[in-house]
């Protein structure tokens, strides 16, 4: 039975689509994202309501209690890699169900700890590997089902964990007075069980394109002159890589031959090529390193490194930063919620912007990159509480754009593009995992040393400015102009049709050639 659900004609198998759907059941991916979102990022961000109750139980410091995120969040990006390796080789869905198993686990064995090293490896190791398994397959599947309201329906289903924040800190709050925060711990664990049923949903999609008879159905004649023809002109051209002067009696001498044997070949290619599909994915690679090797990756995932330091400054310490400006603590505590709400306007608003499709998307990025440097510094020269207000109300925005679309950039073109995405997402998130981990230290050193909150904010804007830089440098090497190209000889400029021989499969696209240029 669950073999049978999993199967193409099963009724959680694979979907089989002409083209990207831009839709279908596109739009339950993206209510399973959504979910996704909630008890991930949502529960990571929410998860400050129980410092107070775990520094209490534990008798801790409030630096050893915040090491459980620190961790957590660690271990979510730095195994970003084993995440495109198991979905690759497994799928999305086992991976997801997986993921959703042991961040329920982690969550719900919080409950039954004495130590708080203990919680280090239920929340920190267990749970921070099952939100890795479960966020970035998720997101990329459902890249895959969208093409042209790609951005904005990722923008709308990300916008989980800001209405999560809203919902869980009060509803937990209110549920810890009565139960105690490890029962509540246990039934925040089994709500998360609900990402194992959103893994369920992933479908692979499967886009088969609609073929025509008329390939087919084309005279044998003139298919044979086809291959005569491009033969013919694979002669001309090894004479021409070699240098040496070839006479044109071998061609003719070899048109004869190479028509009696392309004659009994083209019988045989539907089933060659159904072998040559099957042996595809066992060459797939698993992990795609080579994402290394491309300038414009490189360049991108440098603006992820920098980026990743300018955003933790203000949700640590715009509540410090408010109240050493003399606003009262009772209001200072509405910042982070300013900004949660002018997060959701951000995320649907660039989803919006970029499905428009007038502006090239990663220019819309850089620009939202800019402005973001410009509001960390803007936040060390505002002077009282609705100064802070607007700067929070700005910061969201800009975070509510970047955040919603900087892996679903992966999939344009001036990246590595929508076929690469799934290999290279890992690589790029396990490349933020360390500016993700050293960030937060980096910010307090410099608190500790000028025993100002403004300078981890100036750190964050430069950070952000150096991302602004490699974003920019992005589109350059991705057309040429920042890294050279390789020429590989003169012969290069001239048309050729593949040779084909008779151990060789000939490619589909030759088939469907209707006019040969060598009858025109």
């Amino acid at each position: 039975m669950a073999l049978w659900i999993f199967r193409k004609d099963g009724c959680l198998g694979p979907k089989v689509y002409s083209e990207v759907p831009d839709g279908g059941w596109g739009w339950i991916v993206a209510v399973a994202f959504f979910l996704v979102e909630v008890f991930t990022y949502g529960v990571i961000k929410s998860f400050g309501i129980f410092l107070k109750d775990l520094i209490y139980e534990f008798n801790e410091s409030n630096s050893r209690v915040s090491w459980v995120i620190s961790i957590c969040v660690f271990v979510m990006t730095f195994t970003a890699p084993l995440s495109t390796v198991l979905s690759n080789r497994f799928g999305f869905q086992p991976v997801v169900i997986l993921g959703g198993f042991l961040i329920s686990l982690g969550t719900i064995s919080t409950a039954f700890t004495s130590y708080i090293s203990q919680i280090y490896i239920t929340i920190g190791i267990v749970a921070g590997l099952g939100y890795c398994l479960t966020f970035l397959p998720t997101v990329t599947i459902l890249s895959q089902y969208f093409s042209k309201r790609r951005s904005l329906v990722t923008a709308m289903a990300s916008t989980g964990e800001s209405f999560a924040i809203f919902a869980f800190a009060p509803a937990f709050t209110a549920l810890k007075t009565h139960i105690g925060w490890r029962h509540t711990m246990v039934v925040l664990g089994i709500l998360q069980g609900t990402i194992v049923i959103c893994g369920l949903l992933l479908r692979p999609l499967i886009i088969k394109p609609k073929t025509t008879n008329e390939s087919f159905t084309q005279p044998l004649k003139s298919t044979k002159q086809e291959i005569i023809y491009s033969d013919m002109d694979s002669e001309l051209h090894g004479s021409c890589s070699s240098g040496g002067a070839q006479s044109l009696e071998q061609p003719e001498q070899s048109l004869k031959v190479v028509g009696q044997q392309k004659e009994v070949a083209l019988f045989q290619i539907p089933q060659s090529q159904q072998d040559q599909s099957q042996e595809e994915p066992s060459r797939s690679k698993l992990l795609d390193l080579t994402v290394l090797k491309e300038c414009s990756f490189v360049c991108y995932a440098a603006f992820g490194l920098f980026a990743t330091l300018g955003f933790f400054a203000p949700q640590l310490y715009v509540m410090e930063l408010s109240a050493s400006m003399g606003t009262e603590r009772d209001k200072a505590a509405y910042m982070l919620s300013i900004m949660a709400v002018a997060e959701i306007f951000g995320r649907l608003s660039i989803g919006w912007i970029l499905s428009w499709g007038r502006i090239r998307k990663i220019f819309v990025l850089l620009g939202c990159v800019m402005l973001m440097c410009l509001v960390l510094v803007l936040f060390t020269v505002v002077k009282g509480f609705w100064g802070l207000a607007v700067c929070c109300v700005l910061y969201g925005f800009l975070l509510g754009n970047i955040a919603s679309t900087h892996i679903p950039m992966l999939a344009e073109d001036d990246v590595v593009g929508i076929k690469r995405m799934p290999l290279a997402v890992g690589v790029y998130v396990c490349i933020q995992s360390f500016a993700g981990l050293a960030g937060p230290p980096l910010g307090g050193v410099l608190v500790d040393i000028t025993q100002n909150y403004s300078s981890a904010f100036y750190s964050c804007a430069a950070g952000m400015g150096l991302g602004a830089l490699f974003l920019g440098l992005v589109r350059p090497a991705n057309t040429g102009h920042l890294c050279t190209k390789k020429c590989f000889s003169p012969c290069q400029n001239i048309p050729v049709v593949e040779h084909v021989s008779e151990d060789k499969v000939m490619p589909e696209e030759f088939q469907e050639v209707n006019n040969p240029q060598g009858q025109s």
